[in-house]
């Protein structure tokens, strides 16, 4: 067999394995390995996979990794995102559908912080939806907002997303960082615009919430402080030029606890428990990075993408429209699985493609993690709403029905980014 059908054979069979439900750092480094051993031989693969685990992992950029995790855990675990919610509702509660603003703006701004959306969900899960119960806002409003609120954080740095793809790139997450926040903020004005309208013709969605006085409002902002504080520290000194994004971890997360600490938050209780999940997650993204990099050099030997490349850019078809199947197959991926698995299972094979078509890679790495948020909310898996509830149980097909109208704002933002790609 030809080294291309042996790639062919190798993703069919990863795709095969996947839909079996077993864990894709396994599957990725088992295929990898036998498809490298195949094309080469037994003693090249065992090369391999001595060699390409330590080399992906003891590497200065993966260091950032284990550090923002840590960061985003220590925000989760001593509230200050409920802190963050409050606020937001002092300004906007009395507005029609401002608790739903108040809860777009929290989770944006916590799963910036985070860099993942799954932790904010949960936790303003637990935080914005019984404050919109309390007020009776209608329970379809209140959980689409929570769940699509949660994606606006891959795109507003400092987001795993990015981390992610300027590692198995090598592209700069610094450039990936500064292209995302354009596109961010333009997806919390379209999330405004939904609720605005939806409020507008039905005002019983989002009743109004209980008015409050300047001196409050002003007051509610010493509850910002830690966020605004940190999300300045590591953003500004990277902007600046004081340290690299990889510097920035360490720094976000020693940011992190002393803020907390400063602010009565933190206990050795959360600090353990945020040090365990921290670890744990770690661990899990270490492996899938490095059976990514074993299966990309199965990928790279069999010269797959580069046939997938040169047949993908000879077909009668504009860029514009081979875009479009590469964001349906994202937004199919976002559905079964999260965002750091479906970018390191879709590189290896759809990078060269995107630059075989000419394709500016920092503006592809936003569509494309954009793409794979979309699709943690799209119907009939999206993870972000199995998350949400399972930490409120509202029924699935509420939160689904609820989802719908900012689904639509997705599809207008994403024609917007690629149709004026200088946003990004």
């Amino acid at each position: 067999m030809s080294p291309e059908f042996v790639g062919m054979i190798g993703v069919i069979l990863l795709i095969v394995l996947l839909f079996m439900r077993i864990w894709v750092g396994t599957v990725l480094a088992v295929i990898g390995f036998l498809g490298f051993a195949y094309i080469t031989s037994f003693k090249n693969a065992l090369i391999i996979l001595g060699s390409v685990p330590y080399s992906t992992i003891a590497n200065e950029t993966v260091a950032s990794v284990p550090l923002f995790i840590l960061m985003g855990v220590v925000v989760s675990n001593t509230g200050v995102a409920a802190d963050l919610y409050e606020a937001a509702y002092k300004w906007l509660g009395q507005l029609k559908g401002g608790l739903a603003i108040a809860t777009v703006m929290a989770c944006g701004g916590f799963a910036a912080i985070s860099g993942t959306s799954q932790a904010a969900v949960a936790t303003l899960g637990k935080v914005a939806l019984p404050e919109m119960e309390k007020y009776n806002y209608d329970s379809k409003l209140a959980t689409g907002s929570i769940a699509a609120g949660g994606t606006i954080g891959i795109l507003i740095p400092p987001s795993m997303g990015f981390i992610l793809y300027g590692i198995l790139t090598e592209e700069s997450i610094g450039k990936l960082f500064m292209a995302g926040i354009i596109p961010g903020l333009l997806e919390i004005l379209f999330y405004f615009v939904v609720i605005v309208i939806l409020c507008g013709f039905k005002p019983a969605l989002g009743p109004a919430g209980p008015r409050t006085s300047f001196k409050e409002k002003v007051v509610s902002l010493k509850y910002t402080w830690a966020m605004l504080a940190l999300f300045l520290l590591v953003m500004g000194g990277i902007y600046g030029g004081l340290f690299t994004p990889t510097e920035a971890g360490s720094v976000g997360a020693f940011g992190a606890i002393v803020i907390s600490a400063i602010a009565g938050k933190l206990t050795l209780k959360n600090l353990t428990t945020s040090v365990l999940e921290a670890a744990q997650t770690t661990a899990m993204i270490m492996l899938i990075l490095a059976s990514a990099f074993i299966f990309m050099k199965f990928m790279a030997i069999s010269r797959l993408p580069n046939l997938l490349a040169d047949s993908i850019g000879g077909l009668p078809l504009p860029p514009v429209a081979i875009l479009l199947l590469i964001i349906l197959m994202y937004v199919l991926l976002g559905m079964f699985m999260d965002a750091p698995s479906a970018i390191v299972l879709t590189l290896p094979v759809l990078y060269p493609v995107a630059l075989s078509l000419g394709f500016d890679s920092i503006w592809y790495g936003v569509i494309m993690v954009r793409m794979i948020e979309i699709g943690l909310i799209t119907p009939p898996m999206g993870l972000n709403v199995f998350i949400l509830q399972g930490v409120t149980n509202a029924p699935l097909g509420t939160i689904f029905r609820g989802i719908i109208p900012f689904f639509v704002a997705d599809i207008f933002h994403v024609i917007l980014l690629v149709s004026f790609p200088g946003l990004s």
